[in-house]
C-alpha cells in the first residue's frame, strides 16, 4: 500500500462496467415504461388535482404530504450520505467486494434508504388519487 491507498485489481473494473450497463438499461426501460405525470399545458385558472412532481421527486412529495417537517429528515439523510466517505471504517479493506462485512452497517443503511425511497415513489405514483388521498 502506498499512502494508505489499496491497490486496484483489473478484475474489478469489468464488474463495475457491467453493473453500470445494467443500471443504465434498467433506467432506460423504466423511462420508457413509466410515464412522467405530465399533463396538458398549464392553465392558471385550473389547478390539477393532485398536482404531482416528476417521478424522481415523488418520494419527497409523499413525505411532505405527511407533514411539512418531513423535509428535515431528507436533508439530514442527504448530509449523512455526503459524509459517508469520511466515516471511519472498522478495518482496512484489502479487496473490493459487494457488501463487505467491515461495512455492514453502511450497506444496510444504504439498502434500507433505497428501498424506502422506492416504496414511497410507488405509493405516490400509483396509489394517490384526488386530494392526495390513498386510492387502491
Amino acid at each position: 500500500m502506498k499512502n494508505g491507498f489499496v491497490k486496484s485489481s483489473l478484475h474489478f473494473f469489468p464488474l463495475i462496467i457491467r453493473s453500470m450497463y445494467v443500471l443504465a438499461g434498467a433506467l432506460l426501460v423504466l423511462a420508457a415504461v413509466v410515464p412522467a405525470p405530465l399533463q396538458e399545458q398549464a392553465n392558471p385558472a385550473v389547478t390539477p388535482n393532485p398536482a404531482k412532481s416528476a417521478w424522481f421527486l415523488l418520494w419527497i412529495q409523499e413525505l411532505v404530504s405527511w407533514s411539512r417537517f418531513m423535509i428535515y429528515p431528507v436533508m439530514v439523510l442527504a448530509c449523512l450520505f455526503l459524509l459517508l466517505p469520511w466515516i471511519p471504517a472498522s478495518g482496512h479493506i484489502h479487496r473490493a467486494s459487494w457488501f463487505p462485512h467491515e461495512q455492514r452497517t453502511v450497506s444496510a443503511l444504504t439498502m434500507l434508504c433505497s428501498l424506502f425511497i422506492v416504496a414511497l415513489t410507488v405509493v405516490a405514483m400509483f396509489f394517490r388519487g384526488t386530494n392526495w388521498s390513498l386510492a387502491f
